[in-house]
């Protein structure tokens, strides 16, 4: 590393640094489009590392074309050599071989990591090949700061179905024994909270602990990118010195207002509305 490019780090800054490791959404809704978005408006500064780019709308994914793993390591080393990272996210990681590339190099950060384990896109093309799940269990999730699963994708993490909130002890204690130090666990897809005026998402500890977060349910069709938007906001927060309780209240009331004032800007689902924070606030 130059002596230019070290006395880069030591410089203060109002907007901590928070990288997304993702997928590009052309329709400019979810994965790196919708990262900057959210890190932005919560007051980071995003930098990125682009693992695949995806022709999209808010109808659905017509093409993947994956990011080779040693042009994302490349990314990543420029990022990390150019910027103090205070918290990072990813999401999309497509392949076995982009994870594999990525794991060593995620192991020796000194920087927090929210894991969205992204398997299938919202409008339900799949984010992950077949055959790399195995790879997410086992070198990716035990990375993880805090895993943000929601139910189907705790479903194929472990196995194990997720009927109601009366299953949720289990799959979370499951995930935090593949070494996720922290699992929040989203409650949106469970049944028995559809029509309701709110929904729960369970926080696992590692000393054993489940906190329930009750929150509104924002009932719309523009729901495209939320994992993404809630897993960045997750991601500024813990950046921005929140613990990890704090990180996650913040980055449901986030989700809750731009869901709020969500919008479909073009064809098929649209995205949260991630300027409205800015009105809010």
């Amino acid at each position: 590393m130059s002596n230019s490019t070290k006395a880069l780090h030591p410089r203060a800054t109002s907007s901590p640094v928070i990288l997304s490791i993702a997928g590009s959404d052309s329709g400019g809704g979810a994965g790196i489009q919708g990262d900057i978005k959210t890190i932005s408006v919560l007051g980071g500064f995003a930098v990125t590392v682009i693992t695949a780019l995806t022709a999209q709308n808010g109808a659905g994914v017509s093409g993947v074309q994956v990011t080779p793993p040693d042009f994302v390591l490349q990314q990543l080393a420029a990022v990390q050599e150019g910027f103090s990272v205070q918290a990072a996210k990813t999401g999309m990681l497509a392949t076995r071989e982009v994870m594999e590339a990525l794991a060593p190099a995620l192991a020796c950060r000194t920087y927090p990591l929210v894991v969205d384990p992204v398997c299938v896109s919202q409008s339900g093309h799949a984010l992950l090949e077949a055959g790399a799940l195995e790879c997410l269990r086992t070198r990716i999730v035990p990375l993880a700061d805090v895993l943000t699963p929601n139910v189907p994708e705790a479903e194929a993490l472990t196995g194990q179905r997720i009927g109601s909130s009366a299953h949720i002890e289990a799959p979370i204690r499951q995930l935090l024994g593949m070494g996720a130090k922290a699992v929040l666990l989203k409650g949106g897809h469970l049944e028995e909270f559809a029509g309701q005026g709110q929904i729960t998402d369970w926080l696992g500890l590692p000393d054993g602990t489940i906190i329930p977060f009750v929150h509104k349910r924002v009932e719309t069709a523009n729901n495209h990118g939320t994992g993404c938007a809630l897993a960045a906001a997750l991601a500024t927060g813990l950046g921005a010195g929140l613990n990890v309780h704090s990180a996650v209240m913040q980055a449901q009331e986030f989700l809750s207002i731009t869901l709020g004032a969500a919008y479909a800007p073009g064809i098929g689902a649209g995205p949260p509305n991630h300027m409205a924070w800015l009105r809010k606030r």
